[in-house]
C-alpha cells in the first residue's frame, strides 16, 4: 500500500436530517472590535477546527463563524442569500465539484487573485474564481484473507475478469456506492464514463455478481474489512486509508490503468460580507503552511505543488504504479447537473445492473 495514501483521511459529507449549529471561533486576541469570517463547509467542524486554528495563530483579531452543512445546502443558501440582496458566506468549501462550480459560472462566486493563483495547477484553477484544494482518489479496496493466495486485481480488465471467473466467491460480497444517492459515486462513474469503453460491462459484471449498493463509505469499509464483502469499487481512498490503518484485513488498489482523483473547492461568494478576510483564508488554505495542516493535522491529502512528503499529491504521483487523473476544475462538470443527462446515465446504470 502507498504510504502517502495510508496518511490520508477524508470524511466526505452524507446526507443528515438535521443541520448542525455554527460554531463559532472568537478572536485568540480578546479585542472587542474583531471581524468576522464566516465559512459555509461541508467538512465536519471538529475534522476542520485545525485549519482554524493555523489560521487565527497568524490573524489574531479574527474571529470566525463556521458552518457545516449537505453540500446541497452550501449552494441552495448562497443562491437564495445572494438573490435575496443578504450577505453569505466569506468562504465556500465543498466536496460537490459540479456545485461549486455552477456557483463560479453562473456569477455566485467572484475573482480571487491570489499569492498561489499562477502557480495553482491548471487542472485545479477554473479562472482565479474556484480552487481544489485536496487530492483524493478513487480505489479498489479487498479483503487480505480473501486474497491470501492470489493478488486482487489491479486494473478494470482484471476486476471483470475476476467477478467472471469466481461468481461463487463474490455472488453478494461485493460494494459500490449508489450513484442516485451518493455524489461522490455519481462523479467516479461519470469519469468511468469516459475514459473507460468496457464501462458498462464492468458494471453489468457487478450486477451479475450481486453486488451492493450504499449511500456511504463507512457502509462497504466495515463490510470488506470483517469479510462479509471481499472487494469494493471506486471507493474513496482517503477514506478508505483511514479504515486501513486500523483494520488490517482492509487492502487498497490504486487502479493501474487510471486512478480518478476527486477534490474539494473553496471559492469566495460574490456576496460574501467580507470578501478580503474570505480571500485571505482561502490564500492561507492554498500556501505552504496551510497545506501542511491539511495534510498532516487534517489528514487530507495536499494539493499544494510546493508542498513534498507523506500525504501530499507531489507524494502520490512519486509513488503511484497508475496515471492519476484528476477531475479538472471547470464548466466539464455541470453536465449531469443537467437532469436529463443525469437520469440517462442513471437509467443506463440500472440497465446493465440488470443485464440488460
Amino acid at each position: 500500500m502507498h504510504r502517502a495514501l495510508i496518511l490520508a483521511f477524508a470524511l466526505l459529507t452524507i446526507a443528515l436530517p438535521a443541520a448542525a449549529q455554527p460554531t463559532v471561533y472568537p478572536a485568540v486576541s480578546g479585542k472587542a472590535e474583531a471581524r468576522t469570517l464566516t465559512i459555509y463547509s461541508s467538512l465536519d467542524a471538529p475534522l476542520n477546527a485545525p485549519m482554524i486554528a493555523a489560521f487565527q495563530a497568524e490573524n489574531p483579531d479574527v474571529a470566525v463563524v463556521y458552518e457545516d452543512m449537505l453540500t446541497g445546502g452550501i449552494y441552495d443558501r448562497i443562491v437564495e442569500e445572494t438573490d435575496a440582496g443578504r450577505p453569505t458566506a466569506d468562504v465556500a468549501f465543498s466536496s460537490a465539484m459540479d456545485l461549486q462550480v455552477k456557483l463560479a459560472n453562473d456569477g455566485y462566486a467572484q475573482e480571487s487573485d491570489l499569492a498561489m493563483s499562477a502557480q495553482w495547477p491548471r487542472w485545479a484553477n477554473w479562472r482565479n474564481t474556484a480552487y481544489a484544494l485536496t487530492f483524493e482518489p478513487a480505489v479498489f479496496v479487498y479483503n487480505k484473507k480473501a486474497f491470501a493466495d492470489a493478488p486482487p486485481p489491479q486494473t478494470r480488465g482484471e476486476f471483470i475478469a475476476y467477478l467472471r471467473d469466481h461468481p461463487e466467491a463474490v455472488s453478494g460480497r461485493v460494494g459500490t456506492y449508489d450513484i442516485e444517492r451518493a455524489g461522490v459515486g455519481f462523479l467516479f462513474l461519470a469519469r468511468d464514463q469516459d475514459q473507460y469503453s468496457d464501462v458498462w460491462t464492468l458494471v453489468e459484471a457487478m450486477g451479475d455478481a450481486g453486488v451492493k449498493l450504499y449511500s456511504t463509505t463507512s457502509a462497504i469499509l466495515e463490510r470488506v474489512g470483517d469479510g462479509r464483502f471481499i472487494l469494493g469499487y471506486n471507493i474513496l481512498g482517503s477514506y478508505a486509508a483511514d479504515w486501513a490503518t486500523r483494520n488490517p484485513d482492509l487492502g487498497i488498489v490504486l487502479p493501474k490503468d487510471y486512478t480518478t482523483v476527486m477534490s474539494r473547492i473553496g471559492l469566495v461568494p460574490k456576496a460574501a460580507s467580507a470578501p478580503d478576510l474570505g480571500r485571505k483564508y482561502l490564500e492561507f488554505m492554498m500556501s505552504a503552511r496551510g497545506q501542511a495542516v491539511l495534510a498532516q493535522d487534517m489528514h487530507i491529502a495536499a494539493i499544494n505543488p510546493q508542498v513534498s512528503g507523506p500525504n501530499t499529491m507531489a507524494a502520490m504521483r512519486a509513488e503511484a504504479d497508475a496515471p492519476l487523473s484528476p477531475v479538472p476544475v471547470g464548466p466539464g462538470l455541470m453536465v449531469y447537473l443537467d437532469q436529463v443527462k443525469r437520469m440517462r446515465l442513471i437509467d443506463r446504470w440500472n440497465m446493465a445492473l440488470r443485464g440488460q
